[in-house]
């Protein structure tokens, strides 16, 4: 099964309420299912073991960003609204560029469609954009680690 087909799969999960889904083409089968807010991908056929494996590392790295960034100076939890969750599962990038300056930084003023991050996902750069205006007050995740579909990336005041 081409990849950009299992790529549209989650993307059609994620966007409807559906919490599984289950494709067969002939020799080859692919379950997706949706638990706690992430996205869990199975495929059933010769697919090379890097492809699957990096699944379950975020789960493991993940908990231990958000507290970090909150011992760093968060003094009151953000509230919903103003928090950037990542959209997939990858791995976070804070500048177009190894080396180069980051995207934004706290205290950064940011508008509408300004990029924040990039999210490499299965080899593809994803750019992050802000969805409101305002002043970035925590950035949650780490550079070159990876983040999990959902997990809060930015606060944004």
């Amino acid at each position: 099964m081409d990849i950009r087909k299992v790529k549209k799969l989650i993307e059609l999960l994620e966007e409807s309420g559906i919490a599984e889904i289950e494709i067969t083409e002939g020799e080859e089968s692919v379950r997706i299912s949706r638990y706690g807010g992430q996205v869990v991908t199975q495929v059933a056929h010769a697919m090379p073991a890097q492809a699957a494996a990096p699944a379950p590392a975020p789960a493991l790295a993940a908990p231990a960003a958000p507290s970090a960034a909150t011992a760093q100076g968060a003094e009151r939890p953000p509230s919903a609204e103003n928090v950037v969750t990542a959209p997939m599962v990858g791995t976070f990038y804070a500048s177009p560029a190894p080396g180069s300056k980051s995207f934004v930084e706290i205290g950064s003023e940011v508008k509408v469609g300004q990029t924040l991050c990039i999210i490499e996902a299965m080899k593809m750069m994803n750019q992050i954009e802000s969805d409101k205006n305002g002043r970035v007050t925590a950035i949650l995740a780490r550079n070159g680690e990876p983040v999990e579909f959902g997990q809060p990336l930015f606060v944004i005041e």
